[in-house]
């Protein structure tokens, strides 16, 4: 049986730690992939993965769905870090650069535009060198619901 939840932290980075723990202890997809969650603070995230041979395509390349998912977490850390649940409603991605086998690619997450209940966001995936490999944008849409209970 799962312990109750703590209530949500007031101050913005313990609050944005603190939702990220909550989603990361339910995020089967991303902790399978191998994908670890570097950092988060209000509207950004960082999430690293290393591509394995499971993960490549016909070309020996990393298959585009893979540094889809890694973006596309990230993009879930970063708009869900204010204790609202969020969800993605549309987003894009241009791939430049192929991800290599043993790459360790790292996705980027920042928030360009959050207005009422929808946001932007832009997340760079890299790999180990700095080098640019795909361009992701993702817009959100805040729904019912909460990661933490409210303070008392």
């Amino acid at each position: 049986m799962n312990a109750p939840l703590p209530p949500a932290p007031r101050d913005p980075q313990a609050l944005a730690e603190a939702c990220a723990a909550a989603m990361w202890h339910n995020d089967s997809t991303s902790q399978r992939l191998g994908m670890a969650l570097i950092r988060v603070a209000p509207g950004e995230a960082m999430l690293e993965m290393t591509v394995t041979e499971a993960m490549s395509n016909g070309h020996g390349n990393c298959h585009g769905g893979y540094i889809f998912t890694l973006a596309d977490s990230a993009f879930a850390f970063a708009c869900n870090s204010r204790n609202a649940v969020v969800v993605g409603q549309h987003c894009s991605i241009t791939y430049l650069t192929p991800g290599r086998l043993g790459d360790r690619l790292t996705a980027e997450a920042r928030e360009v535009s959050l207005k009422g209940r929808s946001g932007i966001y832009d997340i760079h995936i890299t790999n180990q060198h700095g080098e640019p490999v795909a361009e992701f944008r993702g817009h959100s849409r805040t729904v019912k619901g909460q990661h933490l209970p409210d303070p008392a």
